[in-house]
């Protein structure tokens, strides 16, 4: 379904305030209208390692590796993993009816965790000038980067030539827009294209593996620019040059790209995906692209995520 660009009345209850500074994630869901405070996979674990001195040091010392997340990703490959899956499902409330596979027939965790849809179950808004969210998950859009006041946490911003690793690019950008799509693991876990266009081959930057939850992002958002993750430039029509990004974190051992390099593209159309763990992807358009929509650009001021699905629009051309 076509989604509108957030005219709809919206329900906020009175602890709203708590997601920037309380213990909740809380999230506004497009669909349902209303705040809704996040089922946060291994949220024991993550708030002993991010808000406890012996987690944090555990994380330093271990967690933040690449080879720790090749182990666990190594244990997510096992067939007897298979039996974590139904669990899973009903526990996060997944519709199986949108995979491709039905749940007996996955070989691995992993390999649940990769799952493609059905093309039905992520309809992709229709129009050459509107650009689409390119993975479900929750959001942050704004209009201006060189006018956000805190991502995450007030007073956080990122150096866009620390997170490009190419200054002369970032200075094409920073005044621009941009768009960070959390994936948590109970996500489908596959991106997408926003926009049809020339996609460029992908440049890997290396680094550690931390987690990219609110929940370690409120603490240090330059994990943004540490973190490996690929950059990829789509070339349109209307929306000049973005750049796409994708980012890794704890347990997400593999950035997998599965488009052709230098090739057309159209909205939509599957770029890559990720295997087990939380992870990220980030739009970044030239300043006059892309006019985002109106409920993306309002909650994200408020430091408040949305929740949206592959294929809806989140904004469109800059006519003006």
């Amino acid at each position: 379904m076509e989604q509108n660009s957030g005219s709809a009345p919206y329900q906020v209850s009175s602890e709203d305030d708590q997601m920037r500074d309380g213990n909740d994630i809380e999230y506004f869901d497009r669909y349902a209208g209303v705040v809704k405070t996040e089922k946060i996979y291994g949220e024991a674990y993550l708030r002993w390692a991010y808000e406890t001195l012996p987690g944090r040091l555990m994380v330093a010392a271990v967690v933040k590796r690449a080879l720790f997340s090749r182990w666990y990703g190594w244990r997510m490959d096992k067939p007897v993993t298979r039996e974590l899956i139904a669990p899973f499902v009903d526990k996060y409330e997944l519709d199986a009816d949108e995979f491709v596979k039905s749940c007996d027939a996955f070989q691995s965790f992993n390999d649940f965790f990769s799952r493609k849809l059905k093309p039905q179950a992520r309809p992709v808004a229709s129009g050459d000038d509107k650009v689409v969210f390119a993975a479900d998950g929750r959001h942050l859009g704004f209009q201006d980067i060189s006018q956000i006041n805190g991502i995450y946490c007030k007073g956080q911003n990122l150096s866009l030539g620390d997170l490009l690793g190419d200054e002369k690019l970032a200075a094409s950008y920073e005044k621009g827009s941009v768009v960070i799509s959390r994936l948590c693991p109970v996500d489908y876990h596959r991106f997408h294209f926003c926009a049809s266009g020339q996609a460029g081959e992908s440049k890997l930057i290396n680094g550690p593996l931390y987690s990219v939850s609110p929940i370690a992002l409120r603490r240090n958002i330059n994990i943004l620019i540490e973190n490996k993750r690929v950059i990829t430039t789509l070339k349109t029509e209307n929306f000049g040059s973005i750049l796409i990004l994708e980012i890794g974190a704890t347990n997400v051992g593999s950035i997998k790209q599965t488009y052709r390099s230098n090739s057309t593209v159209a909205k939509g159309e599957e770029k890559g995906y990720f295997e087990f763990g939380g992870s990220m992807t980030m739009m970044l358009f030239e300043p006059g692209a892309i006019v985002l929509d109106e409920d993306l650009v309002k909650h994200s001021a408020e430091g408040r995520e949305i929740y949206s699905r592959m294929g809806d629009r989140m904004g469109e051309k800059n006519n003006g």
